[in-house]
This record gives structure tokens, sequence and C-alpha cells, in this order.
């Protein structure tokens, strides 16, 4: 059975190594950014380039997308020249990007009526690390049909795939693993600096809790940076998580369930943003609980 062709557009923190993966598994892949200097380090490791969002669809099976918001996907997808306009029956669309779960099925009915493109939400969890590794958690939303047929170019990307129902379940799913991360994240912040007052050290926190009931993946990256204020390099961004938890508080609105927690999470984070923290680590929550030294 030949391999499909996948078109990848978004080549960020995620998209570069998911795309690299996928060329070291053999699949022909072609790549569009909209700042195309991000995408040609791809070109060296095997990719082809494409000059515009229709030359990507022209070529290929499956597209897939990894971008920042909602709002970019639209645009990406129903904007001037965008991937509706070019595709056609017998592909499918493959979001990986964490996006708005009502937004997400208005859209796949839009493609499919438009060109005919099935659509797959298949949001990610792992971060830059996973995604390197192969080690993503991916949720599916989607037609069985659909998201069995793009499982195994899924593989490479993946430790496990799980189909969690229509398309839009896999955003839901999604929004609920960013409301423990985000409302963990919070804490860790409190936790550290609480540590630390109370002249504790906290870079042993890890050690000290690891195994225990407290100890999670937030909890082992977090925690020393945080003890270590270590801020630099981020491989994920503040404005990202108060994204996605407000996608939880707008989806739980929708469904008429309470998210108090999380809302308190987004709420820390928003004046954390305010403060000119959106492009920084999750890490300097914790400076919004350390003394201040005179």
């Amino acid at each position: 059975m030949t391999q499909p062709r996948l078109g990848f557009i978004g080549i960020g923190l995620m998209g570069d190594p998911m795309t690299r993966r996928l060329l070291e598994a053999g699949f022909a892949v072609t790549v569009w950014n909209r700042t195309p200097a991000k995408a040609e380090p791809l070109r060296e490791a095997g990719a082809t380039l494409a000059g515009s969002i229709g030359e990507l669809v022209a070529n290929v099976d499956v597209v897939l997308l990894c971008l920042a918001n909602t709002t970019v996907v639209e645009e990406v997808v129903f904007g001037e020249g965008g991937v509706a306009a070019h595709g056609r029956a017998g592909q499918r669309l493959v979001d990986l990007s964490s996006s708005d779960p009502a937004a997400t099925r208005s859209f796949a009915e839009r493609l499919e009526e438009e060109c005919g493109m099935r659509w797959v939400d298949a949001p990610v969890s792992g971060g830059v690390a996973g995604a390197e590794a192969g080690s993503l958690a991916i949720m599916c939303g989607g037609a069985e049909a659909d998201v069995d047929a793009v499982r195994p170019l899924l593989a490479p990307l993946s430790a496990r795939v799980t189909h969690m129902g229509p398309v839009g379940a896999g955003q839901v799913t999604k929004v609920c693993n960013q409301m423990i991360v985000g409302c963990q994240a919070a804490v860790i912040a409190e936790m550290v600096a609480l540590a630390e007052a109370s002249g504790v050290d906290a870079s042993r926190l890890t050690e000290a809790l690891a195994g225990g009931f407290a100890d999670s993946k937030p909890f082992q990256i977090l925690t020393p940076r945080m003890a270590a204020s270590e801020f630099d390099s981020p491989a994920w961004h503040l404005r990202t998580l108060l994204k996605d938890l407000d996608l939880a508080l707008a989806q739980s609105q929708r469904a008429g369930s309470a998210t108090p927690m999380s809302g308190l999470a987004a709420q820390l984070m928003r004046a954390h943003v305010n403060h000119g923290h959106a492009e920084h680590d999750p890490a300097t929550l914790v400076e919004a609980y350390r003394r201040k030294k005179a």
C-alpha cells in the first residue's frame, strides 16, 4: 500500500520536530509556513517546501496543521488561498492544534461542504520533548473511518492515539488535559514560593516527592525551573496555557459545567500575562509569589 503524501502547515516549536519524525518514518512531506525561514531547515532533512498553501494542498493526500490558536486555524483553512479553496474530496485534514471544540465542529462541516475534505481533530500532549521523542499522547475526534485512516501517519509521533468520539471530541479532551496542567502550574508556583519562604531548599522537592501522589509531568518540569529561576529558552509559553484555560471556560459555559478552579488559574495567569509575561515560561508564575528583596 502506498503511503499517503503529507502536507504540514505550521513549523513552530512542535511542528518542526513532528515533521522531522514523519520524514524519518519515510513519509514524503511538503511543508508551508507563514515565515518561510522557519521551514528552510526542513529542506535539508528531506522535506519539500511549498510556495503557497494551494501548492501544498495540490500535491498531498493529507494536510496536517499545527497552529497557534483557533483564529489562525480558521485563517489558514478558510482565508483567501487557504486549504478549503484548493482541497478536494478524498483528502483529509488533521488538526494537531489546540482549538475551540465548537469552532472545530463548525470548521469540519464547512470544509466538507466547500470542498469535500474530511476533518480529524487530533490535539497533542507531551510538549516539545514528546514531539522530539515521538511519545505524544494524541486524542482524536472524527468519524471512525477517518481516524483509522490517519493512525499510520500519527504512529511516528505518538505513544498513544485515542479516538474519543466525533469531530470536536479530541479538542474537548485536550481542554480537560489543560485544565489539569494549568491548575497544577498555578499551585506548583505557590508551593515552591512557600517552601522557599519557609527555609526549605525548593530544588530538592522533585527528589523528595518523586513517586508520591503529588508527582506529575508538570511537577517534574516546572518545579526545578522555578526553584533555579531558569526561565530562558521556554519549551512553552504562558499565553498558550492561558489560551487553553480560556477554551476550558468557554466550553464549561456551553456544557453548563462548573470550572471554578480552572477559572481562578486563568485569572492568575491573565494577571501575570498583563505584567509582560505572555511570551515567558509558565515557570515565571513563581515570581508572583516570591517576597521582594529589600
